[in-house]
C-alpha cells in the first residue's frame, strides 16, 4: 500500500480526529480511504447516469423532452442515493 502525506487546516484535522473517536474508523487513514471510496462510487454513478442519458437520447425512441428525461433520471438517481444512505 502506498503512503501519501496530506496537509489539512486545523479545523479539518480536528474533524478527522473526531470521526475516528466515534469508533467507526480505526484511524485517520481508514476515514480518508472511506471518503475516497465514496467519491469514486459517486463518480462512477455520475458516469453511468450520463451514459444512460446519452444512450436514451441517441436511441431516437424517447418520446420525452430532454428536460423531462433528465428530471426522470435524476429522480431515480436521488432515490438510489437516499436508499444507499439509509442502508
Amino acid at each position: 500500500m502506498a503512503t501519501m502525506n496530506v496537509s489539512l487546516p486545523d479545523k479539518m484535522k480536528q474533524w478527522v480526529e473526531d470521526q475516528v473517536q466515534t469508533g467507526r474508523y480505526g484511524n485517520a487513514s481508514d476515514y480518508v480511504r472511506d471518503l475516497v471510496r465514496r467519491d469514486q462510487e459517486r463518480a462512477e454513478a455520475r458516469e453511468k447516469l450520463q451514459q444512460m442519458v446519452d444512450e436514451a437520447l441517441a436511441s431516437g425512441r424517447v418520446e420525452m423532452t430532454r428536460e423531462q428525461l433528465l428530471d426522470r433520471v435524476m429522480s431515480r438517481a436521488r432515490a438510489a442515493v437516499a436508499a444507499r444512505k439509509s442502508a
